[in-house]
This record gives C-alpha cells, sequence and structure tokens, in this order.
C-alpha cells in the first residue's frame, strides 16, 4: 500500500480525517524515528503482555482447596505456590501500563504539536499515528481479555489475604516474590477498574493536558476525533477496505476507532456525544452495528458502559437508542 495519501475528493461528516492512513505498512520518516524506536519497544513487549493475559489461567483449583481445608499446611502451601507466579505475571502487567502511559505521551507530545493541525501530523507522521492506533488496539483487547477472566482478581487477593496473614503471625513470605503494601494497593485499584488499561490512558490523556496548559485542548480532542474519523472514513469507504490486505485490519481499525472516541469521551469537557461534538457518533455505531455482531459486542459495551458523557442530558435520544442493548 506504500506510504501515499488518497485524499478523499468527497465530502464527508465533519470535515478532517478524510485521507487513507496506512495502519499495515506505515515506516518512519527520519524526524520520527527517534519516538517511533522509543515507542516500539513498549509495543514488542506489548505482544508477549497480550500472549501471556490469553493463557491466563488462574489458580481458582487451589485456593478453593486451600479455603475448604485452612489447616492443612500442604494444601496451603500449594495453594501459595501455584498464585506467587500468578501474582508476579500481574505485577508485570501493571508495570507495563506505566510504560504503556509513557509511551502515549511520547506521541500526544508530537501529535499535538502546534506546528500543525491534528490532520496534518496524522497524514504527515503516518507511522507515529499507526503507534498510536497500536495502543489503541492493545488497550481495548487487554481489557476485553481481563473483563472475561475473574480468576485474575480473585488470585490477587487471594495473595494480599495471604500475606497480611502471614505478617500478623511473624512468617516471612519469600521476599523476592513480595509485592510491597504500596504497590499492591496500586495494583488492586488498577485491576479493581473493569477495564483498567483505559482508564490509565484516559487519566493520562487527562493529566497530558492539564500538565501542558501552553497546548490548546482542542490540540488534544482534535488528534482524537479524527483519528476516530479515519477509521470511520476506511471502514465505510470500498475502496480503502478493499486495500487492507487482512480481515484482522477491519477489527484493529474498530477497536481504534472505539478506543479513541472513549478517550475523547473522558478528556473533552462536552464529552463525545453531544451535537457540537467533531466526531459523528451516529455514523460511528452504525459502522459498528454493520459488523459481524460477535466481533462487535465487546466494543459496543465499551461505548455503552466506559464512556463519561453517554447519560447525560444533552446525549440525544436517538444515540442512547442505537446503543441499547439488543
Amino acid at each position: 500500500m506504500g506510504n501515499l495519501i488518497k485524499v478523499l475528493t468527497r465530502d464527508i461528516d465533519h470535515n478532517g480525517g478524510n485521507f487513507f492512513l496506512d495502519f499495515e505498512n506505515a515506516q518512519p520518516s527520519q524526524s520520527e524515528t527517534a519516538v517511533w524506536e522509543e515507542v516500539n519497544q513498549v509495543l514488542t513487549e506489548s505482544r508477549v503482555i497480550l500472549e501471556d493475559l490469553q493463557s491466563y489461567r488462574g489458580a481458582g483449583e487451589e485456593i478453593r482447596q486451600a479455603i475448604q481445608s485452612p489447616g492443612v499446611e500442604g494444601v496451603q502451601e500449594k495453594a501459595w505456590s501455584a498464585v506467587v507466579p500468578l501474582v508476579a505475571k500481574l505485577k508485570t502487567f501493571y508495570e507495563f501500563s506505566q510504560k504503556l502511559e509513557s509511551s502515549l505521551r511520547c506521541l500526544l507530545d508530537v501529535l499535538t504539536s502546534s506546528a500543525s493541525t491534528p490532520t496534518q501530523h496524522l497524514e504527515q507522521k503516518q507511522a507515529l499515528a499507526r503507534q498510536f492506533a497500536h495502543i489503541m488496539h492493545f488497550t481495548l483487547r487487554f481489557d476485553e481479555l481481563k473483563m472475561t477472566n475473574p480468576a485474575i482478581q480473585n488470585d490477587f487477593s487471594y495473595y494480599r489475604r495471604t500475606i497480611s496473614r502471614m505478617r500478623i503471625n511473624n512468617v516471612s513470605a519469600d521476599r523476592g516474590n513480595e509485592v510491597n503494601n504500596e504497590l499492591a494497593n496500586r495494583m488492586s485499584l488498577f485491576y479493581a477498574s473493569a477495564t483498567p488499561m483505559l482508564k490509565t490512558l484516559s487519566d493520562a490523556t487527562s493529566k497530558f493536558v492539564s500538565d501542558n496548559p501552553d497546548v490548546p485542548i482542542e490540540n488534544t480532542t482534535d488528534c482524537l476525533s479524527t483519528m476516530a474519523c479515519v477509521c470511520k472514513v476506511m471502514l465505510e469507504t470500498p475502496e480503502y477496505r478493499s486495500r487492507f490486505t487482512s480481515e484482522e485490519t477491519v477489527l484493529f481499525c474498530l477497536r481504534v476507532m472505539v478506543g479513541v472516541i472513549i478517550l475523547y469521551d473522558h478528556v473533552h469537557p462536552a464529552g463525545a456525544f453531544v451535537k457540537t461534538s467533531n466526531i459523528d457518533m451516529k455514523g460511528c455505531i452504525r459502522v459498528l452495528k454493520e459488523q459481524p455482531p460477535s466481533s462487535v459486542e465487546g466494543l459496543l459495551n465499551a461505548l455503552r458502559y466506559t464512556t463519561k458523557h453517554l447519560n447525560d442530558e444533552a446525549t440525544s435520544k436517538q444515540i442512547k437508542t442505537l446503543l441499547q442493548p439488543n
């Protein structure tokens, strides 16, 4: 597909975003390379994180037996031995969320600078826009997997209860495996959220806006709304959609579109659902609903339950009705 930008000749809803963004092949130019390489290290690790989360089975059976046989030391030790390496994984996932937050800030620094309009940034820095999209895709995928795996919170709760019992009884836990109390509190907050990675990115984007008062908030929100528009246009334009070499890219586009809508809704004071929003929400929901239900139900749920302004009075009844579960 190369790196050429094809500009749509027809006018589209909410101008801006009317170009093809090469999510499959965009490569960094010289000026993008330093940021691209830094973010690429994190994105490479993100694939391992998703594989580990996908294969996360939990220690439910061992924990059940330990609770049923509180006085049997062998059973307790077996549960503890099963939980400790799992908590090490959960710690890795949590620490990775901090790296992802840092990568997002690096990309926002470049993509929201006042040197160009958000549309120009996304058009001209396609490799960084692609990385931004990969962060959104990872975030929604991570949260989908976490949401359907109750073992994560059960394992961590058991770990914390056991550690606190050990402290009371002056039994030393293996120091190499222990998560200190402050870190455990932060991990608890992280995993208590239905969508922990999305919450991390929402908070990070809001913090980016407040930490950079010299950068108008519109630079950030317009970057997000343009990305949502790019995804919608590519999905509903046969000429563009036919250029995707894999059906996976369709799902990728859908996830990215939903992710940036949610970020926009958290960062923009009025949110994504008001009439004055720069995102064509009806069009985006329509594109989602045109896909096989099994592939988009999680994304529709993300819009229903993790946005901030959907239930505001300013949101039109039509949008609320469109997002009603069937």
